[in-house]
């Protein structure tokens, strides 16, 4: 095979390890009906998940309590998934979420490799990358080695908790991460705005951080923040080990689980944010006013908003 033929199957497996798009006979088999919406209960919370054959982390991130007595507002934001896979019967279930924007944090090697989303007629993705320290570009590499040495070399030992742990600082230190984040917070506090859906390639780490950030700024208890963070592994838990087994069978990697820590949220990977976030600026409040630069106008109008 050719270097580039090499090339394109690594990064079609890495789209395979990241997406969240199997194939739709694979998706029903382990889905609800697509276009339904389904609510996992957690705790105090209820999720509502947008079942869709091309894309398993898609959720509505209302229903939160927060610490002043009121409930986050059910249908204006959405975390996501990439959406290049989505099925025509996936595209008219978004088209009847009312969005109005939709943010993709991917960087531009993500969207090459992986397709641009698939979107109702008349809507568009807004580009807004937030740096993932190369991490696809390693995925890439080491998968398309199909060398298990080097496969554990890069990946194994602790290596890919650690880079993940990096690559969480990063939200917080990089300034243009930093600027992404509030630019959609921004968009999410102007009241002429209609629903809103921001998404990465897994809808799991730089959304799962944005999603995080969101619903802290909305005054939800931590503790709130920290499971809705944690529930991607209950959505993408059985298409990830699917992913694993495809890997191993086709050979291209001999121990699969050296990508189980990427695939997961972990919650030393938010620590290692937050902590970054309290060396940096001293609190939560810090980060948001000083890091993401929104002021006191903005944070109320967030509340008003969102918040019921």
């Amino acid at each position: 095979m050719s270097r580039t033929g090499i090339r394109r199957g690594a990064a079609a497996a890495v789209a395979a390890l990241a997406l969240a798009t199997l194939p739709t006979a694979v998706h029903a088999a382990a889905a609800p009906e697509a276009g339904t919406v389904t609510r996992h209960q957690q705790q105090a919370e209820t999720i509502r998940q947008i079942v869709l054959q091309g894309a398993v982390n898609v959720r509505d991130l209302g229903g939160h309590r927060t610490w002043t007595g009121g409930q986050v507002r059910h249908g204006l934001v959405y975390r996501s998934d990439a959406l290049g896979r989505l099925t025509d019967a996936d595209v008219t279930t978004v088209s009847g979420l009312g969005l109005t924007k939709v943010v993709d944090f991917r960087i531009p090697m993500e969207v090459q490799y992986d397709g641009a989303d698939r979107l109702p007629a008349g809507l568009s993705a807004t580009s807004r990358p937030v740096s993932d320290l190369g991490l696809y570009g390693t995925l890439v590499s080491a998968i398309g080695s199909g060398d298990p040495v080097r496969q554990e070399q890069m990946l194994g030992g602790g290596r890919a908790e650690a880079y993940m742990r990096d690559i969480y600082r990063t939200f917080v230190t990089g300034a243009e991460n930093r600027a992404q984040f509030a630019a959609t917070l921004r968009e999410l506090a102007d009241g002429r705005q209609g629903p809103l859906l921001y998404h990465c390639t897994s809808g799991k780490d730089r959304t799962g951080w944005m999603s995080y950030v969101l619903l802290r700024a909305l005054a939800v208890p931590e503790e709130s923040a920290e499971r809705d963070y944690l529930a991607s592994n209950t959505f993408r838990a059985a298409y990830d080990a699917k992913v694993r087994a495809g890997l191993k069978q086709s050979g291209r990697m001999q121990n699969p689980d050296l990508l189980i820590p990427l695939q997961e949220v972990r919650q030393d990977y938010l620590d290692a944010a937050t902590a970054q976030l309290e060396a940096d600026y001293g609190s939560f409040y810090g980060y948001l006013t000083r890091g993401l630069g929104l002021d006191l106008r903005t944070l109320a109008k967030l509340q008003t908003g969102l918040v019921r």
